[in-house]
């Protein structure tokens, strides 16, 4: 057998077991759309990524306002991969304890007929509701998957959230909970972006004792708030936040982390929203923020691989398995390790979504 081949299905063994051997030095990223399905790159000295796990489809995350009980209601007509139930900024002042409350009462009815993810988007660390938020979660029947966090400027903003869910776990259910919370959290300003990765590196740090009942799993682009922190004024392209957008991506997928790229405002322009979204999953992101429910569609199938890509994904992966050298030529390209290990990530992704 060819090196490369060798290399292949040692790496393909290490995903299968969503796990990487405790003696190897690198990290397994999932890339769904536009790159290879594992990357190898050293580790930071600082903090070792948890083991790679294929995370479940997020290509398009619509907020719903916590308070209003008619559009909650609605969800289990929606086709859509998350949701999150907003307590931040689709909510007043003076209707957190409403959002709350409405939070509490329909989540478990909402979850057993919504056939997605059901998230709950709690305040910021720094807006004095948080404690508050992650109390009510805690009391909650059934506990959300995913708890979206947002405006993480600092490593003390990232520590501090992860370190209170591990406290209310233990001291609201009076022992450390078995349910892992997915969290993602909200990169909204220059000081976010410039600390991106050490944010991260402080989360995962402050979720890795053994009985932290949460882990990093994602990072969302909030673009509005990062414009108005910068003085920016966006224009239709988006092209003044390129920048923003491909360091997210870059630093989220050296830690095997989610990225999810930013609103499209103008909800009525469907072509619009089409370029950008495509342009997205090119640059990188695996999925996008939706505000209004006629914006799906169009997200979920610009993250989602066409019938072309995935005939194309087959046929190499065959090709390759049929090959008996380390490089061959598929369609008039030579074809290496990378490509294959992208067009195996592909069909991974691909089966994914049909299943869920």
């Amino acid at each position: 057998m060819s090196v490369l081949k060798l290399r292949f299905a040692f790496l393909n063994h290490c995903v299968k077991l969503k796990s990487v051997p405790k003696t190897s030095t690198y990290s397994f990223t999932s890339r769904p759309l536009s790159a290879s399905c594992v990357t190898l790159s050293p580790l930071s000295p600082e903090v070792v990524p948890p083991p790679h796990k294929i995370q479940r489809p997020r290509r398009a995350l619509l907020y719903v306002p916590g308070h209003d009980e008619r559009k909650i209601n609605k969800l289990r007509t929606l086709d859509v991969d998350c949701v999150a139930l907003d307590c931040e900024d689709g909510v007043s002042l003076d209707k957190k304890e409403d959002a709350r409350n409405t939070i509490h009462k329909l989540y478990e009815e909402t979850a057993s007929t919504f056939h997605g993810e059901l998230c709950v988007r709690v305040n910021s660390p720094s807006s004095g509701f948080c404690e508050s938020d992650i109390e009510n979660i805690f009391s909650m029947s059934t506990l959300p998957p995913t708890v979206i966090v947002p405006k993480i400027d600092s490593i003390q903003d990232i520590t501090w959230f992860c370190e209170m869910m591990n406290e209310k776990s233990r001291t609201i259910l009076g022992r450390p909970t078995k349910h892992l919370f997915n969290i993602i959290f909200m990169t909204e300003s220059s000081k976010g972006l410039i600390n991106l990765k050490k944010i991260i590196e402080a989360g995962i740090s402050a979720c890795s004792p053994r009985f932290s009942c949460c882990h990093i799993a994602g990072i969302i682009f909030g673009s509005d708030d990062f414009c108005a922190n910068l003085g920016i004024m966006r224009s239709k392209d988006a092209s003044e936040l390129i920048y923003a957008r491909q360091k997210i991506v870059a630093t989220c997928k050296a830690f095997g982390l989610q990225a999810i790229d930013m609103v499209y405002i103008d909800f009525k322009d469907n072509d619009g929203l089409e370029k950008q979204s495509l342009e997205g999953a090119r640059i990188g992101f695996t999925g996008k923020q939706v505000i209004h429910p006629n914006q799906i569609p169009i997200v979920q199938n610009s993250f989602t691989p066409s019938e072309e890509l995935l005939k194309w994904a087959e046929e190499l992966t065959e090709a390759f398995e049929n090959s008996t050298e380390g490089a061959f030529t598929f369609r008039g390209q030579m074809i290496d390790l990378p490509t294959v290990l992208q067009a195996k990530n592909i069909k991974l992704f691909s089966n994914f979504i049909k299943k869920t």
